[in-house]
């Protein structure tokens, strides 16, 4: 089975205050809000995702509100999500069916395969031009190398898996299976699998990237980039928002910003 978004309408979110001072004003909690909804379903359960992050679900299935963790920096917008699911599959994570777009998000994701060709030593580093049009290979974007295999016992090969499992002079038991994998890109029977590597939030701009691949013993490959990336923030969440004024006849509405 999976999500269904369909019969659910006027999700609303609600910022969860600590308390209130005398004179009304309130103190603030900006990590919690509590998120209603209705629904068409009565037989249901409900899961609540926020940016694409599991984040709560309900306990009975005529339950319409919950609350949930919400991100405390509110530099960029927060999207909150109601799916209906079956009570059985309540807490799956369906997270990877929705996932937060990048578009929506200023990161950029770049996904390679992982071959079997290459050594259990590898490393792969990311290299950007910072949008200057050329790519600086002497400071590469990520932390730290990225490990091809984090395991040796991920890689296949001869006396690298169950021995005499596999080919002759190639074990492969613990290779991603066929149809398991990324579908066509590996062998015939061994399917490929892939390493993703997802940016931090990045200004508005055009990038270039690139990667370069270092085997176990200090020999670096020739460097492989990526077409211009354009990256688009996303608008900065408007705060203290106040109705100032709201016309019956006209049903016009007018909004203040302090």
């Amino acid at each position: 089975m999976a999500i269904i978004s369909s019969g659910i309408e006027n999700v609303r979110a609600f910022e969860m205050p600590a308390g209130f001072w005398a004179d009304g004003r309130n103190v603030e909690m900006p990590r919690l809000a509590l998120v209603r909804w209705r629904s068409c379903w009565t037989d249901k359960f409900y899961q609540v995702y926020v940016n694409g992050q599991f984040a709560g679900v309900t306990v009975t299935s005529d339950q319409r509100q919950t609350i949930v963790q919400i991100p405390a920096s509110l530099e960029s917008p927060v999207r909150i999500e109601v799916f209906a699911v079956e009570a059985d599959e309540a807490d799956t994570d369906f997270g990877n069916q929705i996932g937060l777009p990048i578009c929506q998000s200023a990161r950029v994701r770049i996904s390679f395969l992982r071959s079997q060709n290459l050594s259990v030593g590898s490393t792969v580093q990311i290299y950007w031009d910072n949008g200057s049009g050329e790519i600086d290979y002497g400071n590469p974007l990520t932390d730290r190398p990225i490990r091809v295999w984090p395991a040796w016992q991920d890689k296949a090969g001869l006396g690298m898996s169950k021995f005499g499992i596999g080919d002759f002079g190639y074990d492969s038991a613990a290779a991603v299976g066929f149809g398991k994998g990324d579908f066509g890109q590996g062998q015939i029977g061994l399917d490929a699998e892939a390493i993703e590597w997802i940016s931090c939030s990045m200004r508005s701009g055009v990038y270039k990237f690139a990667m370069k691949v270092t085997d176990e013993v200090g020999n670096q490959s020739s460097s492989s980039e990526t077409r211009q990336v354009t990256v688009t923030a996303p608008a900065r969440p408007a705060e203290h928002v106040a109705v100032s004024l709201f016309d019956k006849q006209t049903n016009k509405l007018v909004l203040s910003v302090s």
